[in-house]
């Protein structure tokens, strides 16, 4: 990965170089192997580069004999179609970032239809007088974008543009509602005032200094599920995940795996070993609690069933308090997921072991049907069925000054615009993770924790190829018999059946509970005196709710408070977080 930003002025002069110069430092952890400038017109920006691929002559902007020139956070792959249709550009057979311009000469603004990767892309075209910014599909690449009366400007992180001086770290009230209730936020507004997203798929066309243009393309293809048999269905997932795992292998620096011991990164590791010419180089969290759910020994299992080098990582109690404040300060986008504590530690063994390039399994519970809650809306209300996310995390406990309306709003406006009528309940449900649960919260989590240590991940399963066969299987190949991922774990059971895909398993659940209640007593005072928090809630409610983490609920309500009270801290306060939580929270 690497770290874009830039800028656009409203007047038509030159871009102050001062501010572009501001936002690079803020932007140095995502490209540590060089950095690339450009000013043209009233367009200025920077790139800061993580080198994966092209390493002696990958280095950006990249200019086309047209004029245009492009800075990209990008892996982009062939596209088998494009031969045709492009007869006369030359393909490479590695990631290729001058694709794009040679697409955008001959396709303009349409572009982005025939780019197959994970990209964050930002074009300038003096010729015609704006500049391009777009986003793939599934939002594995950030970009977000600011406009102020003298500019418009872009970056891979909001914390760039705020390091700048382009807006103020202000609170969007609306969005701070849905990561306290939902623990991830929705749609294009950030949680921070003034800065937005480029939404997954959207292109944005900029005219001095203003938005003039926007498209989209959908990362999930239309139409309802499709007629399939059992074997028909294996043959396909097989092809298209070796097809994506190949693709996803391609670098010219050390590469590897996160794998939790599920099925989802199984099947990656599987894949991986099918085409390795080297064992796979795997690595593995677990947890010191011994109540807890530690994956580790299927993990080890499937390791050492396909030859993998496999490391295995703790993370204990003492981790958790100490990771926290890095993780809070890290994620400038939040989202109150705490396997981002886990995985930053990972990230952290995968970059001392000299890894830069990581695939993971994000994206496989979503495009195979694998959550819990999938199952439930599959039911009709009578019986017992349910939407997802009907219930904030923060109701009845009593802990909010005012009644928070409106949280759950960019969920509904989500479910409207995904429910075709040709499409299944389960599969609007999978469409609506996919818009804003999985860009906003798994993703964040996988790049932040990464590009923390200069290292890039990858996402197999969430490949068009992939999401074009597995979105419209039948529905009863991806639940059947109270199970998810039915033909994903009917093709595990074939390429490693020791994995026992269809044993039950609990998942991948890190034992915050337990940690925040043997600590509620000195933590759950000081989260409720922290300024973000004592602005929305009671502290003797909070207080109250600390004493009750022991209990599911009460745990998740606590997780949230705690970690929003470190991120406020940081990127609103601008109070330094020292690495442990208990003097975070209670430096003055």
């Amino acid at each position: 990965m690497c770290g874009l930003a830039g800028l656009m002025t409203r007047d038509g002069d030159a871009p102050p170089g001062r501010i572009l110069r501001a936002m690079a430092p803020a932007l140095a952890h995502r490209g540590p192997d060089g950095d690339g400038h450009y000013r043209s017109g009233d367009v200025g920006m920077m790139q800061a580069r993580l080198a994966i691929i092209d390493l002696a002559t990958g280095d950006q902007p990249i200019y086309e004999p047209g004029g245009a020139a492009l800075i990209a956070n990008a892996e982009i792959y062939n596209y088998i179609e494009l031969r045709r249709d492009l007869p006369d550009v030359a393909f490479a057979t590695q990631s290729d970032c001058e694709l794009p311009l040679h697409l955008y000469r001959r396709h303009g603004l349409d572009f982005t239809r025939f780019l197959r990767g994970m990209y964050a892309i930002a074009l300038h075209d003096p010729g015609a007088g704006r500049l391009v910014l777009a986003r793939d599909p599934f939002g594995i690449k950030p970009l977000y974008y600011a406009e102020t009366p003298r500019l418009f400007a872009f970056a891979s992180e909001p914390q760039a543009l705020i390091a700048a001086g382009i807006v103020p770290p202000a609170l969007a009230r609306p969005a701070r509602d849905e990561l306290l209730q939902m623990q991830f936020t929705t749609g294009r507004q950030t949680i921070f005032a003034g800065i937005n997203r480029v939404l997954p798929g959207e292109t944005v066309v900029v005219s001095r200094g203003r938005i003039v243009e926007r498209r989209r393309r959908n990362a999930l293809p239309e139409g309802g599920p499709i007629a399939l048999d059992e074997e028909e269905a294996l043959a396909r997932l097989d092809a298209v995940l070796l097809d994506s795992v190949r693709i996803h292998q391609r670098s010219d620096v050390p590469f590897g795996m996160f794998l939790s011991g599920g099925i989802d990164s199984t099947a990656v590791l599987v894949t991986m070993a099918r085409l390795a010419e080297r064992p796979v180089r795997a690595f593995t969290v677990g947890f010191g609690d011994a109540s807890s759910t530690d994956e580790r020994p299927a993990a080890r299992a499937a390791a050492q069933a396909v030859g993998a080098e496999h490391t295995e990582i703790d993370f204990d109690e003492a981790d958790f308090w100490r990771l926290l404040p890095k993780v809070a300060q890290s994620v400038d986008d939040p989202a109150a997921d705490y396997a981002m504590l886990p995985t930053y530690k990972l990230a952290e063994a995968a970059h001392d072991a000299g890894l830069k390039v990581i695939l993971s399994g994000e994206g496989g519970d979503e495009l195979f049907a694998g959550y819990g809650r999938y199952r439930s809306v599959m039911r009709p209300w009578w019986i017992g069925g349910r939407g997802a996310r009907t219930r904030g995390v923060l109701d009845g406990f009593g802990l909010l000054r005012e009644e928070i309306a409106g949280w759950r709003d960019g969920i509904t406006a989500a479910e409207a615009r995904n429910a075709a009528p040709e499409r299944s309940r389960l599969q609007i449900a999978q469409a609506v993770d996919c818009s804003d649960w999985l860009p906003n919260d798994l993703l964040v989590k996988l790049d932040r924790c990464l590009m923390a240590h200069g290292a890039e991940g990858r996402t197999p399963f969430l490949d068009p190829e992939v999401a074009a066969f597995a979105f419209r299987l039948p529905d009863d190949l991806k639940i059947r018999r109270g199970l998810g991922k039915y033909l994903l774990r009917r093709w595990l059971e074939q390429h490693l059946p020791s994995a026992a895909p269809f044993a039950r398993k609990r998942g991948f659940t890190v034992p915050v509970a337990r940690w925040i209640a043997r600590r509620a007593h000195e933590i759950g005072p000081l989260v409720a005196a922290s300024q973000g928090v004592r602005e929305m809630c009671d502290p003797v409610a909070v207080r109250r709710v600390f004493a009750m983490a022991a209990e599911r609920r009460a745990s998740r309500a606590a997780w949230g408070l705690l970690f929003y009270a470190l991120w406020h801290r940081w990127h609103i306060e601008g109070r330094e977080l020292p690495a442990d939580t208990r003097l975070a929270l209670a430096e003055a």
